[in-house]
């Protein structure tokens, strides 16, 4: 049998073989394995590789470098530009989640003043003198 050489910037079909905390292994066709590096996996943030694939999970994916070595450096993203979260259906945009951010920041805050104006004696800390 004729191995493929595996050509940069083709698209293939291939197979997750492992997963680790930087990305995943994916065998290609002709028994190659090359690595999807967690930055090429999706275009949102990937904060856990499991969030997206799993073991025996079919995925298409790019050659985007091939090292002297041998070593196949392959990106989902590139080859999908819309590779989501498996487990999320909705993900929010990045103004959402900041204001998000901000309004949990802002009740944070009234939370911590509230406090503190307790242990100074309650609301009339700022006292006049008479």
């Amino acid at each position: 049998m004729s191995v493929m050489p595996i050509e940069l910037g083709s698209v293939l079909e291939g197979v997750v073989t492992g997963i680790t905390n930087f990305g995943a292994f994916i065998e290609l066709p002709g028994g190659e394995t090359g690595l999807v590096h967690i930055s090429e996996i999706a275009e949102v943030y990937v904060k856990d590789v499991h969030d997206f694939l799993k073991a025996s999970d079919r995925v298409t994916v790019k050659v985007i470098s091939v090292d002297p070595k041998g070593k196949i450096g392959l990106s989902m993203k590139q080859a999908n530009p819309s590779v989501r979260p498996a487990k999320k259906k909705f993900q929010p945009s990045f103004e959402e989640k900041l204001a998000k951010f901000l309004k949990e920041s802002e009740e944070r805050q009234q939370v911590l003043k509230r406090n503190t104006e307790s242990k100074r004696g309650g609301r009339g800390s700022g006292r006049k003198a008479e």
